[in-house]
C-alpha cells in the first residue's frame, strides 16, 4: 500500500464516518466533531491491549460487518455518555455510570446500530460492495480475552489487522465516543483491490 492509496482509504472511510457522526448528533442533540480518523496496519496483540484499555472505563458495544468484508465496530460508551444520552433520549436524571439498566443497554444498542448503519451504507455505496451489519450487541466479561480467543484461532485474522480508531468529540463538553474498526487480512486485500481499479497517479497497471 503506497501513501497514495493510504490517504484514499482513509478519506473513504472519513465520509463513512463523517455520516455517522451526523447520525450520532441527531441523536445526542448536540454539535459532534469528529477526528480524522487514523489508519494503522495493527498487530492483534496491540488491538487486546487497546481494547483492555477502552474496556476498563467504557461500555463496549459490538457490532460486526457482514457481506462481501468482514469486519467488526466497536464502540466505547463512557458515563458521561450513558448520563447525557439517558436525560436527552429517556427523560431521565441519573449519575454517571456504567451500570445500565435494561433501557439503557437497548438504547446504546440502537444508537450502535444507527450509526453503524450509516457508516457500512456509506462503505457500500462508495465501494460497490455488498456488505451489512450484524444486529449489535454488549459483549459481557473480558472482551479482550474473547477476541484474544478469535485472533489465535482464526487464521483469517493473522497477523495483521486492518484499524481505523476514531473519536467523536461533544464540541461543550468533550466527551469522546471512541470508536474502533478494524478488518481482516481478506476484507483489507479486496479494498486495496478496489482501489487499485480507480485510474491513479502512479498506479503501475493503470495509465
Amino acid at each position: 500500500m503506497n501513501d497514495l492509496e493510504r490517504d484514499i482509504i482513509r478519506e473513504i472511510l472519513n465520509i463513512g464516518l463523517a455520516r455517522a457522526a451526523d447520525s450520532f448528533a441527531a441523536i445526542a442533540q448536540e454539535k459532534v466533531l469528529l477526528e480524522v480518523p487514523s489508519l494503522e496496519l495493527v498487530r492483534p496483540r496491540d488491538i487486546l491491549k487497546m481494547v483492555n484499555k477502552y474496556q476498563a472505563q467504557h461500555v463496549v458495544v459490538q457490532s460486526d460487518i457482514k457481506g462481501d468484508f468482514n469486519g467488526t465496530t466497536l464502540m466505547f460508551f463512557s458515563g458521561q455518555h450513558v448520563q447525557r444520552l439517558s436525560h436527552v433520549c429517556l427523560r431521565q436524571t441519573i449519575e454517571e455510570t456504567l451500570n445500565l439498566n435494561e433501557m439503557q443497554e437497548s438504547l446504546l444498542l440502537e444508537i450502535s446500530n444507527i450509526i453503524t448503519g450509516a457508516l457500512v451504507t456509506q462503505l457500500a455505496n462508495i465501494l460497490k460492495a455488498k456488505i451489512y451489519g450484524a444486529p449489535p450487541r454488549a459483549p459481557k466479561g473480558d472482551l479482550a480475552h474473547a477476541l484474544d480467543n478469535l485472533l489465535l484461532t482464526h487464521p483469517q485474522m493473522q497477523p495483521l489487522i486492518f484499524s481505523v480508531i476514531t473519536q467523536f468529540s461533544d464540541q461543550n463538553s468533550n466527551v469522546e465516543l471512541p470508536l474502533m474498526l478494524f478488518f481482516d487480512r481478506l476484507t483489507f486485500d479486496k479494498i486495496l483491490s478496489i482501489i487499485r481499479t480507480y485510474d491513479l497517479p502512479g498506479n503501475g497497471q493503470l495509465a
